[in-house]
């Protein structure tokens, strides 16, 4: 096999796209009125939707202990970006919402990506993101909205 590029090169490529996406989200997000929100939170908020999550429920969603979960879910409390509640089938277990600040950052955040792919069609064209897109879902699963990576990083 004969490469003028490296194989480590490609993984460290798209970790870079992930990362230039990601901090122009959240610098974006911040000029929105959500300067607090890290890219954890954003996974925190995906797994717990619209139905809402327990902490374990949470923790397994992101693929970490329901103890890590449980510190996630108190910042973003804190940050108002959850809410507290109890589930209507069992008074002991607490269900954790999104509050209107936590769909509002969910909202802003989907109309960003749409401007952020926008760049990137206007930077490479719109047949050559195309394709990228097209060739990234052949070699990758076909569900793309995992958030189990915050529990993937930590593994050791």
């Amino acid at each position: 096999m004969s490469s003028d590029r490296p194989g480590f090169e490609l993984p460290l490529r798209l970790f870079l796209g992930f990362r230039v996406l990601i901090d122009a989200l959240h610098d974006e997000l911040a000029r929105q009125g959500h300067p607090d929100v890290r890219p954890v939170h954003g996974f925190a908020l995906q797994a717990i939707g619209s139905e809402g999550a327990t902490a374990a429920e949470l923790g397994r969603r992101l693929g970490v202990s329901k103890q890590a979960a449980g510190k996630t879910i108190d910042s973003l409390e804190r940050l108002g970006y959850l809410v507290r509640d109890t589930d209507p089938n069992d008074a002991r277990r607490k269900v954790f919402r999104l509050s209107e600040r936590g769909a509002d950052s969910l909202a802003k955040s989907a109309a960003i990506f749409d401007q952020l792919r926008a760049e990137w069609e206007e930077a490479l064209g719109a047949d050559r993101l195309r394709a990228l897109e097209d060739d990234l879902r052949r070699v990758t699963p076909a569900d793309p909205l995992r958030v189990d990576i915050p529990g993937w990083f930590g593994h050791t």
